[in-house]
């Protein structure tokens, strides 16, 4: 898997949500301060080189488009994040997460029961 940067992780969740777009549209969906253009471009075209996106030719420019799905990545992100902090146990993780969130059993079971429903 090819690990990407915060600035690249947050501009892939703006082309998974848009499935294409051009600099501008990704600068669009930005919260102010925007970030500048050419940093934008940048950051895309880096992104291209990784084999993460691709482009089609649009007039002068391009609109990018993810070739790494969202569900893929998260796959691998998930399987990175258990095998790095909880020694590759999924039950250790589970564990950890109702420690801090202080998730009773009535709640988790509750998960459970909603994941047993989407088998």
């Amino acid at each position: 898997m090819k690990i990407l940067t915060k600035a690249e992780e947050d501009i892939m969740q703006v082309l998974w949500v848009l499935k294409k777009a051009n600099v501008k549209a990704i600068i669009a969906e930005f919260p102010e301060p925007k970030p500048a253009y050419n940093t934008v471009s940048t950051i895309v075209r880096i992104l291209e080189n990784k084999g993460i996106v691709s482009y089609e030719k649009q007039g002068k420019g391009h609109v990018y488009f993810p070739i790494l799905q969202k569900e893929d990545y998260s796959k691998q992100s998930i399987n990175k994040l258990v095998d790095n902090y909880f020694q590759g146990s999924f039950k250790h993780l589970v564990s950890f997460f109702m420690k801090e969130n202080n998730i009773d059993l009535k709640d988790m079971e509750s998960v459970l029961k909603n994941i047993n429903k989407n088998d």
